[in-house]
Parts: C-alpha cells; structure tokens; sequence
C-alpha cells in the first residue's frame, strides 16, 4: 500500500491501564470520514478525502496510486488540476523558439484557444472537449492551414504536459479526434505575363522586388532585408543571410528563416535590374535590432527600403504597393469606393516563390538544388510541394520508348521483324 487510511471520526487513547482504546474524535458524523494518505514521488504527502461507507474505495483509491507509481505513470491530482492556459503560458515562456515564433504561437492560442478551452483543468480533459473546440474553430476561423496551426499548438501543449507528467496522455490524438485538414489543392504558378505585368504595375523603387522574388527565390523579408554587399555581382552568387521580420509590431534583422543561409546564383537578368535599382535608389544604411526588440542594434545596407527612408514593413507594402499592382495587373478585381481590395493568400509575394520553382523544375532542375536555393530544410517537403509542376513521368516514358523503337528501326531486325516466342 502506497500510504494509509486515516479514519478522521475516531481516534485511539490509551486509559490509565495503558491500554488502546478506539474514541470517537470531534469530527465524528460530520464532514468527509476517510483520508486516504500517501507520500508522492517528490517527498510531499498527498492525500483524498472520501465519505462514510466508502473505505474500500478509498484502499482501491491508495492501490492505484501504489501501480501508477510502481509504474513509473503515477501522475499528481494536484497538478491535473492546472488549467490549460496556467499551464500553456508558462510552456510558451519556457521555450527556445525564436522570439517571433514564440508571439506567433502566443497569439494563436490567446485568440483561439484560451476562450473556449483555458479555464478547463488538465486532468479534466476528454476527446470529446477538444471535438467540440476544434468544430467551433470551424465556424470562427476561416483558414484551413492557419486552423491546423492552431491545432498543432494546443496540441504541442498537452505533449509537454504529458512529459511533465501532469496528464497521461493527450487528448489531441485520441483516434476520434481528427486533426483540421490542410488546405486543399496544388499551388499554381504565375505564368511570365502575369509576373511582368505585376512588376510593371508596381510603383517604380519596389520594381526589383519582383527580380530578385521571382528570379532568385527569396521570400519577401528576405528580399526586404537584402543588403547590397550581400550581391556578388561580379561573382553570379546571391548571398541570403538576413530578413526584416515584425516582432510584436517592433521592426528587427534575423536570418531567414529556420536560420537557412543559403547561396543562390544571380542570374544576369536580376543582376541587371538591381543595377539599375541602385542608381535610381542608392542603397541605404538601416540600423535595426538583431532577433528581438531589445537585442543589440545592426546596421545594413539594404537595396530596397520604403518611402520613409526606413526599412519596409510588410503591412504597408502589401497594402499600399502589392495590391494596387495586382488591381492594376488585372489579378484581383477592382475594389468599389472606399473597400479594400479583397484578400488573396495564394497572389502574395510569395507567389514569386513558386513561380521560380516552376521555371526551375521546367528547365530541368533537381529537387535538391531547388530545395537549396528555396532554403528549405527538407528536399522532401519541396518535393511533396511541387512535384506536380515537375515533367510527367509518363510523358518520360512514351519518349524512352519511342526512342528505343526509332533506334531498333534504323537497324536491320527492327521490332517489325521480331520473332514471336
């Protein structure tokens, strides 16, 4: 037995022959009568109360305890007790991610998580909880993807506290919960015209934005945060070691992200129109901190920087430059008078990503050179990405084979002259 049961209605005295005799004590008949008593794995007596007539279930209750403990899966009823956001704010605070992942996760759970699911304990939780939470994400976040993320958050959670031995095990991969799905459906790469249409569109010092997205592959803050000496011009290589990235609203240098650095050829095209760029729009000395708001200050000389002078913040750019190009280009409808215009995901900057995989894997280019210069960690991830852009395996095959039976013809016992076995 992992520890004992006090009966808190009686007690032993000893009488002046000093013999033990059972008294009934000053709580007898009332409140609960049994305590069932134990010490934890971390040296703390623990304890439960159960009412008259249910000692046996409090010896089952110690029997328990016993296994979970002799089992190494003894989980604390004290600590089950910590709700989901006490116990996911001090997860989020603990954990070594950048400073702009953490906010981003910070965030998700804080808006869609904490309302329908924060006050609830952590032992308490059964599939059934996180079935309904993830149907009323449904009807309050219209992302398929960015309802995954949630998801993946909150589920990260009860993994930690699974860990931490606060739950026995997450209810997040119960086999009937089901996960929120991706968002369906294959990228689609810009064609050419659609490219140059937009960069013409584009107000004149944002133009090369669209070389160096759609020739070199750069995601858009690490277009924002190329610094000219980064540009070998002479050498054809592009060096992509930094991004501008938002930080709690604060402006601040980082490397790209998941921290590839990375090495990507320049082709002579880009080469040309970040020339012409610069002699238009000189480069600039931008001082910025470095990972977070608070870090230490560093100063590049980037290409492009807004109207201002400073670096360019994504919300302006995208809502004052981008997407009065894509009006302009024909990509998105007008707006009427006095409405934005509306929201297109898949027609981001991020557009010009997929388009230079798609002139790469067009020209022959290997998953894992493309997966290189994308800096992507995972040539699988680019594979399942874009393998559909790739040239047809059966288009392969009808060609091997036609230029088998074209060579068997030139020869004297062609296919026609075979022999049937």
């Amino acid at each position: 037995m992992a520890g004992h049961i006090q009966d808190r209605w009686f007690k032993t005295e000893t009488d002046a022959n000093g013999k033990e005799l059972r008294v009934k004590s000053d709580r007898y008949g009332t409140g609960m009568r049994y305590r069932a008593r134990y010490v934890g794995p971390d040296g703390a007596e623990k304890s439960k109360s159960f009412p008259d007539k249910q000692k046996r279930l409090a010896e089952k209750w110690l029997s328990h305890i016993e296994a979970d403990m002799s089992r190494g899966e003894y989980i604390d009823p004290k600590a089950s007790r910590t709700t989901f956001q006490q116990y996911a704010e001090r997860w989020i605070a603990a954990q070594t991610t950048d400073l702009a992942t953490r906010s981003a996760v910070e965030m998700r759970l804080r808006l869609h998580a904490f309302p329908h699911i924060g006050s609830r304990p952590l032992g308490s939780f059964q599939p059934e909880h996180i079935r309904e939470w993830t149907r009323a994400l449904e009807n309050t976040v219209a992302g398929a993807t960015y309802r995954r993320e949630i998801f993946k958050n909150a589920s990260a959670v009860f993994t930690a506290a699974v860990d931490d031995r606060v739950i026995q095990r997450n209810p997040c991969r119960a086999a009937s919960v089901k996960a929120p799905k991706p968002a369906p459906g294959r990228v689609k790469p810009w064609t050419p015209g659609r490219v140059f249409a937009v960069r013409s569109a584009l107000q004149e010092r944002f133009r090369a934005m669209v070389d160096v997205g759609g020739g070199c592959g750069l995601r858009q803050g690490e277009v924002f945060g190329l610094p000219a000496d980064e540009v070998g011009f002479a050498t054809g290589w592009l060096h992509v070691g930094f991004q501008v990235k938002l930080v709690d609203g604060h402006q601040i240098f980082a490397p790209p992200k998941g921290g590839k650095v990375r090495d990507v050829p320049l082709p002579l095209h880009v080469s040309r129109a970040l020339t012409a760029h610069m002699a238009t729009f000189p480069a600039t000395d931008i001082t910025l901190p470095w990972l977070r708001p608070d870090g230490p200050k560093v100063t590049k000389r980037l290409i492009f920087t807004g109207h201002d002078g400073g670096a360019c913040r994504r919300n302006d750019f995208n809502t004052h430059a981008w997407k009065p190009a894509l009006v302009a280009a024909g990509v998105l409808p007008a707006p009427r008078q006095g409405e934005r215009a509306p929201a297109s995901r898949e027609d981001g900057m991020h557009a010009l990503r997929h388009f230079y995989a798609s002139v790469l894997l067009d020209a022959g280019e290997n998953i894992r050179a493309l997966s290189q210069y994308l800096g992507h960690g995972d040539p699988g991830f680019t594979l399942r990405t874009y393998t559909h852009l790739m040239p047809s395996s059966e288009s392969r095959t009808r060609l091997a084979v036609d230029d088998m039976y074209e060579a068997a013809s030139r020869t004297d016992d062609g296919p026609e002259t075979a022999q049937v076995a």
